[in-house]
């Protein structure tokens, strides 16, 4: 399989995937400020890192995903002034809403810390960069983190000028130098407030992320990201802080995905063109919504088009459709094992396919080229799959549907049984591979032959040749 391929952000290019320890990755992603609804710009963010999680889980490795739920913020505090209700009540009920569409969207997180169950840990973190001289506290009880202390700062944002860094300027007149961060926000009349060595007071935006990551997911997370609004100043500030604190890289891969636009626009309140996923994914459905979701490059815009949408949602019925036709025909029509021309060659394309879809997936989580090949491998389907008589052709599209589901997730009940997990299936379905291999090698295919030991070998299947015959025994699955 090709090498996997990802873009930093930290560089602004392209790195062989290589995790701080092998066969493992810890993932962090920016999670919602629960004071409104979730929209669908927020869906693109999070479906494209359950995507992303999920094909490094088809790549063999184990993927740990933390994503924060921030429950404390200056925005959760005026909505709950403006509707007259107890802070606490906006959080549930818009956490809720989130959690809700997020099991819709079969996206499934690891641990969802909040910030308000973490200030503990957040005023021990601030503790440890005063202590070591990044951060100093102001005469109003507020903390702020000194940037000029960092000589990195502005290396992943990309932004040299200090002028360019300058935020936050409720409380210019108190910082050292107008780009510093607060860390800790001294408390004000009639807002939620907690108990610390500075007087009492609630966490900074930025620090939350900080600490949480490194509480889940240890000193050093190979992979933090986010909507690309959150390079600066969001990811800027984490880097610095947690970097001034431990001493060395903390972060090795920083991904971000670009703006879901509306007819060329980024979504935001103030233009008045947000769309709650709710209520797309009661227009569209959970599915097509998620598989139009990853049509485009995570890098990319991508634009709200309902015309795009409706293509989409078709091409989600005619998977599900191929999916349930070959499972079929597996299970019950019994097709023939003889490899005629007719089924080789179906063989060898079936194979292009799979192996295109996942040289696009391997380029970066190509999402764009990779979707090529879903509607490729429907027509094939549906012009010559599904009357063909070889099973071999038959169960290399089941592999591409197995495969493919893993991350776009439209027939999770179609994939899922007893007899697809091995009992009674898999040797067979493994001896008839091998058998499509020696066909190949005979017709001179040694690149698709190749593919498929490489392939095989992932799953821990070893293959001798002698000769022009072909053994194969169970072995470790390689790291």
């Amino acid at each position: 399989m090709a090498l996997l391929r990802v873009y930093n952000t930290l560089g602004r290019r392209l790195e062989a995937f290589e995790p701080y320890s092998p066969g493992r990755v810890g993932m962090y992603t920016c999670g919602p400020t629960v004071y409104d609804y979730t929209h669908i710009g927020h869906a693109r963010t999070f479906v494209s890192f359950d995507a992303i999680k999920r094909y490094l889980w088809l790549r063999g490795y184990s993927v740990f995903h933390v994503q924060n739920i921030t429950d404390i913020d200056d925005k959760i505090i005026n909505r709950a002034r403006e509707e007259g209700r107890d802070w606490r009540e906006i959080v549930e009920y818009y956490t809720k809403d989130y959690l809700d569409v997020m099991q819709q969207l079969g996206i499934r997180i690891d641990v969802h810390p909040r910030v308000t169950s973490h200030i503990k840990e957040i005023i021990e973190f601030i503790d440890g960069l005063i202590e070591k001289g990044y951060a100093y506290v102001a005469p109003s009880g507020n903390v702020y983190f000194e940037v000029d202390k960092y000589p990195d700062y502005g290396r992943l944002s990309l932004r040299t000028s200090r002028e360019a860094w300058r935020q936050e300027e409720e409380y210019l007149r108190e910082k050292k130098k107008p780009y510093d961060f607060a860390l800790w926000k001294a408390a004000k009349p009639g807002e939620p407030s907690w108990e610390s060595p500075w007087g009492r007071g609630r966490p900074g935006w930025h620090i939350e992320c900080s600490v949480m990551s490194t509480r889940y997911l240890g000193r050093k997370i190979d992979i933090h990201g986010g909507g690309i609004d959150l390079v600066f100043p969001h990811h800027e500030n984490e880097r610095a802080q947690s970097e001034a604190l431990l001493g060395s890289r903390w972060v090795k891969y920083w991904i971000h995905v670009n703006y879901l636009t509306i007819r060329g626009e980024k979504m935001s309140k103030s233009l008045g063109n947000i769309i709650p996923l709710r209520e797309a994914i009661s227009k569209w459905g959970a599915g097509p919504l998620r598989l139009w979701l990853l049509s485009a490059h995570y890098r990319s815009n991508l634009d709200y088009r309902e015309d795009a949408l409706e293509q989409y949602k078709q091409l989600y019925q005619r998977l599900r459709a191929a999916a349930e036709g070959v499972s079929r025909r597996l299970e019950k029509s019994e097709p023939t094992h003889y490899l005629d021309d007719k089924g080789l060659e179906l063989v060898a394309r079936v194979q292009e396919l799979l192996k295109g879809w996942h040289d696009a997936m391997s380029d970066d989580f190509n999402f764009g080229a990779a979707a090529r090949y879903l509607w490729e491998f429907t027509s094939l389907y549906f012009k010559e799959l599904e009357s063909s008589e070889s099973a071999a052709a038959l169960s290399l599209a089941w592999k591409f549907i197995v495969d493919t589901n893993r991350v776009y997730a439209y027939a999770d009940d179609i994939v899922g049984g007893a007899w697809r997990t091995g009992e009674g299936f898999e040797e067979p379905l493994i001896d008839l591979i091998v058998e499509v291999r020696a066909k190949l090698r005979e017709r001179k295919m040694y690149d698709l032959a190749d593919y498929i030991r490489s392939r095989l070998a992932e799953m821990g299947i070893q293959l001798l040749d002698y000769g022009l015959k072909t053994e194969w025994r169970r072995v470790g699955k390689p790291r």
